[in-house]
């Protein structure tokens, strides 16, 4: 085993600690990644402070590019030298969800803890989401990288391997949006503009963002948004009818995890519409609905993981979009850290300033 740095959680709620662990070279179907650059992304941050429970120690990170510099036996379509952007999408490929066409909800559980990580001193090291990408390298599984140009810059492409996906996915897969539907977006975080851009890509009529901040929300509108509802108003969903020409929304997509936000929601919808759930409350949080609302007017909630992308079919896409100047990518970057400014990253995020936070390696 080789040794490596790394950002370690060893109590939740606790800064990460930079240390040496050791990382296994890649076994049957895996590839090695040295990677330039991951993203903080807010699933991190939830997952270190403890909101979804998990093993410690643990290392995090899942938003990460790089290049291929090891693989295992059995790899197919890669090679060393290969530019690739890495994701926390584990499938299977055999599993009912998997053959489906729905790998994001693979039902092969996998076992993190029994992954390629282990502590200095040989302890079990937990390779959290299946990446551990607060890391110099990560040992994964082919099922769970792209390749990308070898030109395109490490830190942009990072972005698509999480915020990007899920945000533009869960617009074109989840909601289904067709041309010249309206959107609502409820939050302008990393997740949120790249639900504005995949609502603008889909040729959406009209999208309203809502957002707590003003900033944001005019931020938003350089990513695509039409118009821009503060969701500190008393009641938002008639500024954003009002926005859409006096009917409802055809999707909204909770992009962020405060509750308000999911019980609001379907106030915002047509009839018909739907609200596509995407941000990750903490375990325990519960919204309630009035039912029969939904069900008399013929409207309905659906949960999208991870965009419901097929990561080899929808991510090659996105690249393209970037390449051509229809996606933002390097607008997404708020800033540029080391990986020994990881906490302080974090607490910037944390702020909710920051659009995306990038570590940079080398």
């Amino acid at each position: 085993m080789q040794t490596i740095k790394a950002a370690v959680c060893h109590e939740f709620g606790a800064p990460l600690v930079i240390e040496q662990v050791q990382l296994a070279p890649p076994g049957m179907g895996e590839v090695e990644v040295t990677l330039d650059a991951v993203a903080i992304c807010h699933s991190d941050i939830s997952y270190a402070e403890g909101a979804w429970g998990g093993h410690l120690p643990a290392v995090y990170g899942h938003e990460a590019a790089g290049v291929i510099t090891s693989t295992g036996s059995g790899v197919q379509g890669f090679a060393e030298g290969d530019s690739v952007v890495v994701t926390l999408i584990r499938s299977c490929g055999t599993c009912p969800s998997c053959a489906g066409g729905r790998p994001v909800i693979c039902e092969t559980p996998h076992d993190t803890m029994s992954g390629p990580l282990k502590t200095a001193d040989g302890k079990p090291l937990d390779q959290a989401m299946a990446c551990g990408a607060f890391a110099e390298k990560v040992v994964v599984d082919q099922r769970q990288i792209v390749k990308i140009p070898g030109d395109m810059g490490k830190d942009a492409a990072a972005l698509v391997s999480c915020g990007v996906i899920t945000g533009v996915g869960a617009v074109v897969n989840a909601a289904q949006l067709r041309a010249g539907q309206d959107v609502v977006v409820i939050g302008a975080g990393g997740v949120g503009l790249n639900a504005i851009q995949g609502a603008r890509i889909a040729g959406a009529r009209r999208i309203v963002a809502v957002d707590m901040s003003p900033e944001k929300l005019a931020i938003a509108k350089e990513f695509g948004a039409t118009h821009g509802v503060l969701a500190t108003e008393e009641k938002p969903w008639k500024a954003a009818f009002k926005a859409l020409g006096g009917r409802g929304a055809d999707a909204v997509l909770i992009t962020v995890g405060a509750i308000p936000a999911y019980e609001q929601a379907p106030r915002y919808l047509a009839r018909g519409g739907k609200a596509v759930l995407i941000g990750m409350p903490h375990s325990g949080a519960k919204a309630s609905y009035e039912p029969v609302v939904l069900a008399a007017v013929g409207q309905g909630l659906i949960g999208s993981k991870m965009g419901d992308v097929v990561i080899q079919r929808d991510i090659p896409w996105m690249v393209d979009l970037y390449q051509q100047g229809r996606l933002k990518l390097d607008e997404l970057i708020s800033a540029r850290w080391s990986l020994e400014q990881i906490n302080e990253a974090i607490a910037d995020t944390k702020t909710g300033s920051a659009k995306r936070n990038v570590i940079v390696f080398g």
